[in-house]
């Protein structure tokens, strides 16, 4: 978990990255989620708050850049 000033110290190809993993990550809590092996549901929020959080500071960039 990173905070969003430590996500916005990032150059672009670090926070692709990170969103690519976070993602990742996300996608195998949902799936032990069906599954129901879940083990911290509280887990999911949190990831998909890290996701949006990674969307919405790579979206500032870009209007920053416009």
């Amino acid at each position: 978990m990173s905070t969003a000033a430590e996500l916005r110290e990032m150059n672009e190809e670090q926070l692709n990255a990170v969103l690519t993993e976070t993602q990742k990550e996300l996608f195998q809590l949902r799936f032990q989620s069906t599954t129901e092996k879940l083990e911290a549901p509280s887990e999911l929020k949190k990831m998909r708050r890290e996701v949006a959080r990674i969307k919405t500071i790579q979206s500032e960039r870009l209007k920053a850049n416009s």
